[in-house]
């Protein structure tokens, strides 16, 4: 850790739930600054403008894994909750005003939250590598009502690595979701370090 704060290649290196909420855990408070904008990270910008440009109900949306806030914040206007597995970067979120509610918990686990809630779930930063793999896609179509939108960022090496395709073929397959469609987008802009030039992949389907 440097004296800013993590930085990608640690966080890439997490394994599991409890190493999540470690690492940041203690890199909530220089997270927007020493990442976010220091990296140019302009994902969760890009993510957003996809989900409002085909988000047209008035239901409440989660953002899984919301970390600092960082989507909320291009989601003014629309009813958002945060979830996340780390309480400080929750605290965070919640200094800017941004949610309707801060929901502390593990996507890994069942989630304690009614069936059918949601009108969409957009996720940022969450299912990258050894963070949160397709294990949560279940319970998030549990608290999702039927036609719900889902808009979740990942990278080529995570959809393949960590079995996102297969198990997105399978619910298509099952009749669950309808056809996945993606959409390919800037991770980081006006940036000069070694991932400026990475590319991020947007899953993007409805609940049937």
């Amino acid at each position: 850790m440097t004296q800013a704060g993590y930085d990608l290649e640690e966080a890439y290196e997490i394994n599991g739930p409890e190493d999540a909420r470690r690492m940041y855990g203690d890199w909530a408070e220089t997270y927007d600054e020493s990442f976010g904008a220091a990296w140019g990270y302009v994902a969760p910008r890009e993510i957003a403008a996809i989900l409002k440009a085909e988000f047209a109900g008035d239901e409440p949306v989660l953002d899984a894994g919301a970390g600092t806030g960082l989507v909320g914040e291009h989601l003014q206007g629309l009813t958002v909750d945060a979830f996340d597995i780390t309480p400080e970067m929750l605290e965070q979120a919640k200094a800017k005003g941004l949610y309707r509610d801060y929901i502390l918990g593990d996507l890994t686990k069942p989630i304690a939250l009614p069936d059918s809630v949601y009108g969409a779930v957009i996720s940022c930063g969450t299912f990258t590598h050894g963070h949160v793999g397709p294990e949560c896609l279940p319970e998030l179509l549990r608290i999702t009502r039927p036609g719900a939108l889902f808009v979740c960022g990942t990278i080529p090496a995570v959809l393949d690595g960590a079995r996102f395709g297969s198990e997105l073929a399978k619910l298509v397959a099952q009749g669950r979701i309808e056809p996945v469609r993606f959409r390919d987008i800037p991770i980081y802009e006006g940036a000069n370090h070694p991932h400026r030039d990475d590319r991020g992949l947007v899953i993007v389907f409805r609940k049937r």
